[in-house]
């Protein structure tokens, strides 16, 4: 059993509109965008990065806004429910907010004895707050919503799937133990991680398989420190038959990518350098930001990206 990775890191999907996706994590989440930047593979595409101050790892949601891409099909072999972390007693303020602000999709229910606030992202992206005791992380204050209520970090992503097992069997061998079981979710946790350390395994043994789109998760990252870890569990995967990408250097994290069992794509991405690494923290997520192969697109890009209101 690995013991390298410290939970998540950061959670990728798929979205349409840059600007309505940019209001609506910054505006209606209260959380930062850290980075604005665009597809390695796309460079006429944005890749959004939203998170606390600082982009601490577990904090951080990111998207790639297609402007022409189709409707996501929810189902099976994918990432569910993506699931944010907030202080005690909050989620009536949350509540409240989204009504007034138009979020769709708005149900209270608990589980795992904690209450739970689940609500659509402009996408129809499956979403949920829940109250999570003694979650210590500092929030991002400067985006609407006081400390008492901000948002903290990640708490936990649900994975859909028709058969668990050799899932649950990954994650196990990542360092994960089953802690509790509600229904047909079993639920996962890493010892000793950032906070953002729970895993969901919802079985649907005769659900149809996702389409990906805009509302999709296109992938979801684990948090090592550093890259001698990163390489650590690479080798670990591939030693026992996973078929494991090189090394990637992403500018503010180095990534590695694996197919898990159930369809979802899985990443291990590490801590270091951060996204402070081109801005100061001051000004995180203001300019636009390009890796350096794209670097000679900069006109191009800032004349025919959408504008986001900021």
């Amino acid at each position: 059993m690995l013991d390298q990775i410290k939970g998540l890191h950061h959670v990728t999907s798929m979205a349409k509109d840059a600007a309505q996706n940019n209001q609506f994590f910054t505006h209606k989440l209260g959380l930062r965008r850290v980075k604005k930047t665009v597809n390695f593979d796309a460079p006429d595409v944005y890749h959004l990065y939203y998170a606390d101050e600082l982009g601490t790892p577990g904090s951080v949601m990111t998207y790639f806004p297609f402007p022409n891409i189709g409707q996501g099909r929810p189902g099976v072999g994918e990432v569910g429910t993506t699931v944010f972390s907030v202080p005690d007693g909050t989620l009536p303020f949350w509540e409240k907010r989204f009504a007034e602000q138009g979020v769709g999709g708005l149900a209270r229910n608990e589980q795992f004895g904690e209450k739970r606030l689940s609500f659509a992202g402009p996408d129809g992206d499956g979403f949920a707050l829940v109250e999570a005791k003694g979650d210590t992380r500092a929030p991002w204050v400067k985006g609407g919503v006081g400390n008492d209520e901000a948002i903290r970090g990640f708490h936990s992503a649900t994975l859909r799937l028709r058969d668990g097992g050799a899932t649950e069997e990954l994650l196990k061998f990542m360092g994960y133990e089953a802690v509790d079981t509600s229904g047909n979710v079993k639920r996962l946790a890493v010892k000793d991680g950032n906070g953002a350390d729970f895993i969901d395994i919802e079985t649907l043994p005769g659900a149809s398989f996702a389409g990906m789109g805009a509302g999709s998760v296109h992938h979801i990252a684990f948090a090592v420190e550093n890259r001698a870890k990163q390489l650590e569990v690479r080798k670990a995967l591939m030693d026992t038959g996973y078929q494991v990408t090189p090394v990637i250097d992403r500018d503010y994290f180095w990534a590695i990518y694996f197919r898990t069992p159930g369809g979802v794509l899985f990443e291990v991405a590490t801590n270091e350098p951060g996204f402070d690494r081109d801005e100061d923290t001051a000004h995180l997520g203001e300019a636009l930001k390009l890796p350096s192969q794209h670097a000679h697109l900069r006109d191009y890009l800032e004349n025919n990206l959408q504008p986001l209101d900021d």
